[in-house]
């Protein structure tokens, strides 16, 4: 049965099951990140090199981190969802060290990145859209992630990656608040309502999109129909194992 929060305000990846907080997470991530670095320092880098990718997009409140956390467990990655990423690029101290860090490995290259990703006239409008880019290329580095929100499937490269898009209407999301927060329906409605206004404010300014075209997935899932999270998560398997000829056993 899902624990309830009554009265409290939903964070994206909130459900039943305890979770390291997103601080916690990111910190643990830029020590790997920095141990990864002084280990390869005396190699020479040439690429961004990372292994096939999981990243999954989605209408906020559709239960996409619980999905994401039954994937993890079959094939042995780690999640890391839109509150670690928030939380290192906008973290003064942890985003300049994963800047600095990304650079000092891969110098010019987050530059040369994002020129691949969106085109030769692509810049970068904002400190937080550097951190963030430079979050994303060092996490993915550091070894097999699924990525949960910010967009990334637009920064990685497609062959690299598995995108998933996860949808489900609105009253579907109000009914999971209810039942997650125990909160009123014109409560879990205002608080949707809220996020969906910010998550399109983030991909207007960030990547200067509307909206998600299903063009840009692998896979497009519906949880009004798909509403176990096991049964979605086997189907993100299969095609992620399909895609990049993994065995059924591993993903490695």
């Amino acid at each position: 049965m899902a624990e309830r929060a009554s009265g409290s305000k939903y964070v994206p990846g909130t459900y039943v099951k305890p979770r390291p907080s997103a601080p916690e997470m990111a910190n643990r991530y830029i020590r790997e990140w920095d141990e990864k670095l002084r280990e390869t320092k005396t190699k020479e880098p040439r690429v961004v090199e990372y292994p096939p990718t999981i990243c999954i997009s989605r209408k906020l409140a559709s239960g996409a981190v619980e999905i994401a956390d039954l994937v993890a467990q079959k094939i042995g990655y780690r999640v890391v969802d839109q509150q670690i990423l928030q939380h290192i690029a906008t973290t003064a101290s942890l985003s300049q060290k994963t800047v600095a860090m990304f650079d000092e490995r891969y110098p010019g290259k987050i530059s040369e990145l994002v020129t691949l990703a969106f085109g030769e006239k692509a810049f970068i409008k904002s400190d937080y859209a550097k951190h963030l880019f430079s979050s994303v290329y060092a996490i993915a580095a550091l070894g097999p992630t699924i990525f949960v929100g910010r967009g990334v499937h637009l920064l990685l490269s497609r062959e690299k990656v598995l995108a998933v898009r996860l949808i489900s209407s609105h009253p579907f999301r109000v009914q999971r608040l209810v039942k997650l927060m125990n909160i009123s329906e014109a409560e879990a409605a205002r608080q949707i309502n809220e996020l969906d206004r910010q998550q399109a404010a983030f991909f207007k300014e960030v990547y200067n999109k509307k909206d998600a075209s299903p063009y840009e997935f692998d896979l497009v899932i519906n949880c009004d129909y798909i509403q176990e999270p096991r049964t979605a998560a086997e189907i993100i398997l299969t095609a992620f194992r399909g895609k990049f000829g993994l065995p059924e056993t591993g993903s490695r």
